[in-house]
């Protein structure tokens, strides 16, 4: 029971960590055009360049567990609401908005990425409480690993 657990809380933060991503990629393309205004340089005419380089950026370390490949399913909550907050704010036309609106789309999808990083957080901590009960229940039982393993 407790590795059901422990496993379905682990697919939810491969999904809720996939929509982070998401939400990161498109903040940092967002303050790209932030930047390019700010800089007074010119619209690129490889959109792709400017893409290259935002994602080239380093970035924190993020998790110490391993990655994992991972595609949430296309009607996530998170992954739903990331959708229509950038529809909300015009994420599709960036170059048509005005500093103002700018300002906001990476306000709100910032806010929306902190709120995604602190419940991957929680998600963290509650996959480690539980493994580190599987790991103290292995411990105190008579029961070789192996017949634990084996009421999977």
């Amino acid at each position: 029971e407790l590795r059901a657990q422990r496993d379905e809380l682990q697919r939810e933060e491969d999904a809720v960590s996939f929509v982070r991503r998401l939400a990161q990629g498109r903040l940092d393309i967002a303050r790209e055009e932030q930047r390019r205004r700010a800089a007074g340089e010119p619209l690129p005419s490889d959109v792709t360049g400017g893409i290259a380089r935002v994602f080239a950026q380093e970035h924190g370390s993020g998790s110490n567990r391993p990655p994992r490949d991972t595609q949430p399913p296309d009607d996530h909550q998170l992954l739903r609401e990331l959708e229509a907050l950038c529809v909300e704010v015009g994420f599709g036309s960036l170059r048509e908005l005005d500093d103002a609106e700018l300002a906001t789309c990476c306000q709100r999808v910032a806010e929306f990425e902190s709120q995604v990083s602190t419940l991957r957080k929680q998600l963290f901590a509650d996959i480690d409480a539980l493994s580190k009960e599987l790991v103290r229940r292995y411990r105190t039982s008579t029961s070789s690993v192996d017949t634990l393993l084996d009421g999977r």
